[in-house]
């Protein structure tokens, strides 16, 4: 069961060649016997997912189902939960419940979804490897020495692992692309307030957004489908018409125009990973697609921007921890003073603290107009370059990281390393623009990901020029040893 898609599994469900709650228990007994080995889920919730899915064998029975009732999905830990504990990844939320349900988890629980828990995730999605956790690290299920890529790293190991058809992740400069890259799988970020941001706990909320984490690009279609449109909650929510993304999936891409970015190719990518992606563009050139070079001159400057601009925002965002209202509180302390200070100190991780100082830094009176001013401005030339090429081509292509999945532990200790494994993925949070990974042939046996960027709102062309090479081809069908 855990190798069918979502199509035939809500055949399968309809069907009724399986209960909801059987298939439910299957999954929760693969995460019982298998997730030791990867830590990928921080809370199992499977009380009320059995709960869930015996109301989705009721909706079946009755004919009200549709393509999502009864198919088990997980939330990356950003997402609240109500009566589920959403915790960040972080010590500081450890002991929080959420009393309300995030938009995305409402829509996908009215659409007939079963949560099975949530996912483990980078503190406060700060990180491109998975080991900020406060739970631990994730392990890749290609290779349990490795880093999952961060932060969705628990939604994208879990997805690989066979653990949940589908699951949901955030993107704030790759934190969905880089780990579905990593780990083997589709992952999506859509334009920036396709789907609303309720509900969802903040890092950097002019860069944030809600994506998928599946196997193939239809799951993906699926489950955006039912997550994307307008919410009056979320003020940066975008009041745009969403197409039906299942739909458009089969359309033929015979003369489509993909761009090649020159600066996507040059140092530090790695020749066998720029060997595979070339590969895999001669794919599509054999489906019918014109190839042609463009550039995006500024794009090297997409780190420095980023790490201006978001730990900015995190650090004004992250402020309301404090241990008064909700979170870790320290304990028996002198005065207000000490209560702020080692509440935050023992609650926040290493990675967190240095981007709230950082953050802090580029905002004070001294600095505004050096730092984050300057950024935002970059930022604007950054989106313009994708503006022109735009104008020339209809998607753009090229690696989603410059390497495969590094040991654990290898760039703990170097954070401008980790921070460039992002160097692919980040203009486009940048700019707002939607991006996808999916999988190509492997680089010694471990994972990697071709990264399709599109225009604004055109998540359906990404999704279904993904469609069309896993159509063609099967590096998307693999699993890693021993979660078969």
């Amino acid at each position: 069961m855990q190798n069918k898609s979502i199509a035939q599994l809500a055949a399968d469900l309809r069907l009724r060649t399986y209960s909801s709650v059987e298939l439910t228990k299957h999954y929760l007994e693969r995460i019982a016997r298998l997730d030791p080995r990867l830590n990928s889920f921080v809370t199992v919730a499977a009380d009320s997912a059995l709960v869930a899915a015996e109301r989705a064998d009721q909706m079946l029975k009755s004919g009200e189902a549709g393509p999502l009732t009864g198919i088990p999905i997980a939330h990356k830990d950003i997402f609240c939960t109500q009566g589920i504990k959403t915790s960040c990844g972080s010590r500081m939320l450890d002991n929080f419940v959420a009393p309300y349900d995030a938009t995305v988890v409402e829509k996908l629980a009215a659409a007939g979804a079963v949560v099975l828990g949530k996912t483990n995730m980078d503190e406060f999605a700060m990180g491109s490897s998975n080991e900020t956790s406060f739970y631990g690290p994730v392990k890749n299920p290609w290779d349990e020495t490795k880093v999952p890529g961060g932060s969705s790293g628990g939604s994208a190991a879990a997805v690989a692992a066979r653990l949940c058809a589908v699951a949901t992740g955030t993107d704030t400069g790759g934190s969905i692309r880089q780990p579905a890259a990593l780990c083997g799988i589709t992952g999506i970020k859509p334009t920036y307030g396709r789907c609303s941001r309720w509900g969802m706990i903040a890092f950097a909320s002019s860069l944030d957004q809600a994506g998928v984490m599946a196997r193939s690009a239809a799951d993906a279609a699926f489950l955006l489908d039912e997550m994307a449109g307008f919410d009056s909650r979320d003020s940066t929510s975008a009041n745009v018409p969403v197409p039906d993304y299942v739909d458009a999936l089969d359309d033929g891409i015979k003369g489509l125009k993909i761009g090649l970015p020159k600066e996507y190719f040059g140092d530090g990518l790695d020749s066998r990973v720029a060997a595979v992606i070339q590969d895999a563009i001669k794919e599509y050139e054999r489906l019918g697609a014109e190839i042609v070079e463009i550039s995006l001159p500024n794009s090297p400057l997409s780190v420095p921007v980023y790490y201006v601009v978001a730990p900015a925002e995190c650090s004004s965002n992250l402020a309301r921890f404090d241990g008064v209202r909700y979170g870790h509180r320290c304990e028996n302390p002198e005065d207000l003073e000490d209560l702020y200070k080692r509440s935050r100190a023992e609650g926040f991780g290493a990675e967190v603290q240095r981007r709230i100082m950082i953050g802090a830094y580029v905002l004070s009176a001294g600095y505004y107009d050096a730092y984050y001013l300057k950024a935002q401005k970059i930022r604007h030339l950054i989106a313009d370059d994708f503006k022109r090429a735009f104008e020339q081509v209809d998607v753009i292509m090229g690696p989603t990281s410059p390497t495969t999945a590094f040991p654990i532990g290898d760039k703990m200790d170097d954070p401008v390393s980790m921070y460039l494994n992002d160097i692919y993925t980040i203009a486009t949070n940048l700019a707002g623009l939607p991006g996808m990974s999916i999988p190509v042939a492997p680089v010694d046996g471990m994972p990697v990901g071709l990264q399709i960027i599109g225009n604004y709102f055109d998540e359906a062309r990404l999704l279904n020029v993904a469609h069309q090479f896993q159509h063609a081809t099967h590096w998307h069908q693999a699993a890693p040893a021993g979660f078969e």
